[in-house]
Order: structure tokens, then sequence, then C-alpha cells
């Protein structure tokens, strides 16, 4: 890897590190974006054996300072979070370009890991596609469980399908690999089968 992305990763992390939220860690706490952002960069690995610097930085900043703007900020119900999610999107891959500029990245790299926060050509653009992939495993394995004692049944199952048709064929694999109770494990089967 480059010196560039080394310092881009460095200053990434830094601001990830500033989450006031934090999660335990093997009796530790840590950054809950901090943490997030190490989840999504697991899963990349998993998922293409030679990631680019640009697709790795995009992976990393795809929730950046998230905590600055929270979803109690927005409307309740789905016109509302898919405004907080396009408004959050927008302002990481921002600070994901500017940060790409001060380490000596080019305006158009910075521009591409601007779009790939943003999973802007999703479905044509298989680094996109990658970032997505990404995002559902991590929330699949870590929030899904949790997620679903909080959600209405149906809509739940509704969530369910609507992230399985946006992950790749590969994501999907590694999505029926993932360890689950068996409350998380029937929802999933029953949305699956509809």
């Amino acid at each position: 890897m480059s010196e560039s992305f080394d310092q881009a990763l460095t200053q990434l992390n830094a601001l990830h590190a500033q989450d006031p939220r934090r999660v335990d860690i093997d009796g530790e706490p840590v950054a809950k974006e901090l943490w997030h952002a190490h989840r999504m960069s697991a899963w990349l690995f998993r998922l293409r054996k030679s990631p680019s610097e640009l697709l790795q930085l995009a992976v990393n900043a795809q929730h950046l300072q998230r905590w600055e703007v929270p979803r109690t900020d927005y409307p309740e119900g789905r016109v509302g979070y898919l405004t907080w999610r396009r408004d959050q999107g927008k302002r990481a891959g921002e600070t994901a370009a500017r940060v790409l500029r001060e380490n000596g990245y080019t305006d158009e790299d910075a521009r591409r890991v601007e779009q790939l926060v943003r999973k802007q050509g999703l479905g044509r653009d298989e680094e996109a596609q990658s970032v997505e992939d990404c995002a559902c495993l991590v929330f699949l394995e870590n929030y899904f469980a949790d997620f679903s004692r909080q959600i209405e049944r149906d809509h739940l199952i509704r969530i369910v399908r609507m992230t399985w048709d946006k992950m790749s064929d590969q994501a999907r694999t590694l999505a029926l690999e993932l360890p689950m109770s068996a409350e998380s494990r029937q929802l999933v089967e029953e949305a699956l089968a509809g």
C-alpha cells in the first residue's frame, strides 16, 4: 500500500475514534464507529482477494461521523430513513474525499471514493456492490438480532428481503453461513421463502 493510503486510513480511523458511543470488545471499550469500520474491512477481504486502495478507503469510511447526525433528527418512517441515509452518505463521502485530497490523492481518486461511499452505480459497479455487500453483512452479523426485537415481524421480513435483494450472490452465500439464533434463522428463512 502507498504512503498516501496509510496516512488517509490513519486519519479516517482517527475520525472514527472520536465517536462518543462505545462497544465492549473483549473487555475493552472501543469507539463504535471505529469497530464498525474494522468489521466492514474484514468483510471486504472475505469478498475480494485484492481490493483496490480506493475501495478499502471507501469501505472504511462508509459510516464516517454518522453519530453527528442521529436518525432521530429525521421524521419516522421509510421516507425519513431514506433521507437520513442519503444525507449520511453525502456527508461521509465528502469528508472521505477531503481526507484523500489532504493525503496526496488526486481529485479523481477523491471523487471515486466519494461515489463508492455513496454507493453510486449500485448494480452496475462491482466496487459499489462490494461496499453494499459489506454493509449488509455487517448488519446481518452484528445488528440483526437486536434489530429483530424492535421491529414488527412482517416489517422485519420485508427488510430482510430488501437487504437480500441488494446483495451479490457471493455475499448471500456468506450471509447464510453466519451464526444466528434459531429465531433469527427462522426469520431469514421465512423472508427468503416468500
